[in-house]
């Protein structure tokens, strides 16, 4: 089954109520063994399209995924990639920031890691964790160093989505092609895949404290999610709401969005000129005396 990506679009426009969009849609494999079949067709393809992505070098691809905890953000980058070469994909996950990234402007650390033409880039959270958790915990914006108080939170948001926006326009104009997952996780599917993590020793390591406190904000994140999704998806840099309670449909549906992508840009391979193949002629004759 292909899925249809935009199925799964926000519109730009649109105002994004989360209740109305699933967390778990009808699979589009049959079996382990289709979904293992399924997933390596696409990852092959991906590979090749990379490869090609690398060769034209006329785009970069960007790929920003953002989501609650256990949504499955590793999983997914970890599998859809699975095949690409590393020398053509650079991934950068984006923690709380540090006292020099504190004294830039908040798109500062983020456009440091932009990919360079050729290269596809995956930002594991991004600079919209300043319009998320930033908002969901305002303490965060104090500490930020602005020169000029806001008149209310409300307006700094605004500015920020203003900024973001801006931002993606610029980079699309310049090549680079900007795709954005939310994993759209349920509650009770995170309250299980915590769970999860507790009683597995080897999954101990995914679990803290702090995990079970950010859930006791899921009504503000979902506020805030909803907020950003609604003033962020454009044409150029839309925004994809993936249901993520199946694991296994969450990757397939996350490959086949990008393989579009990719197949969108109608990329070839370069032609060499006469000149070019004259040379290379030459050092033919050259290494086969």
């Amino acid at each position: 089954m292909k899925f249809n990506p935009s199925h799964f679009q926000v519109r730009e426009g649109e105002e994004v109520k989360l209740r109305k969009w699933p967390t778990r849609v009808a699979p589009a494999y049959k079996s382990e063994h289709h979904y293992q079949r399924l997933l390596g067709e696409q990852v092959a393809q991906l590979s090749a399209l990379q490869q090609l992505l690398y060769a034209s070098n006329s785009h970069a691809i960007l790929l920003i995924f953002q989501a609650m905890d256990a949504a499955g953000k590793d999983s997914v980058i970890r599998h859809v990639m699975s095949g690409v070469n590393p020398q053509g994909c650079q991934v950068v996950s984006f923690k709380h920031p540090n006292p020099m990234e504190l004294q830039h402007d908040f798109l500062w650390r983020t456009t440091r890691e932009l990919p360079e033409r050729g290269r596809i880039g995956i930002f594991n959270r991004s600079y919209y964790e300043e319009v998320l958790i930033v908002r969901v915990h305002p303490q965060i914006l104090r500490s930020e160093g602005l020169p000029d108080a806001p008149s209310s939170e409300k307006a700094i948001w605004h500015k920020r989505y203003r900024s973001i926006v801006g931002l993606e326009g610029h980079l699309h104009q310049n090549g680079t092609r900007i795709i954005k997952f939310f994993l759209h996780l349920s509650r009770d599917e995170q309250r299980k895949r915590f769970l999860e993590r507790i009683d597995n020793p080897e999954k101990n390591w995914k679990f803290s404290l702090a995990d079970l406190e950010e859930r006791g904000y899921w009504k503000q994140y979902m506020k805030a999610y909803e907020d950003c999704l609604s003033a962020t998806s454009t044409r150029q840099a839309p925004w994809y709401i993936v249901p993520a309670d199946d694991r296994k449909n969450s990757r397939l549906i996350v490959s086949r969005v990008v393989l579009d992508a990719l197949e969108a840009l109608k990329m070839t391979y370069p032609k060499s000129s006469p000149e070019r193949r004259r040379e290379l002629l030459s050092i033919r004759k050259r290494l086969t005396r």
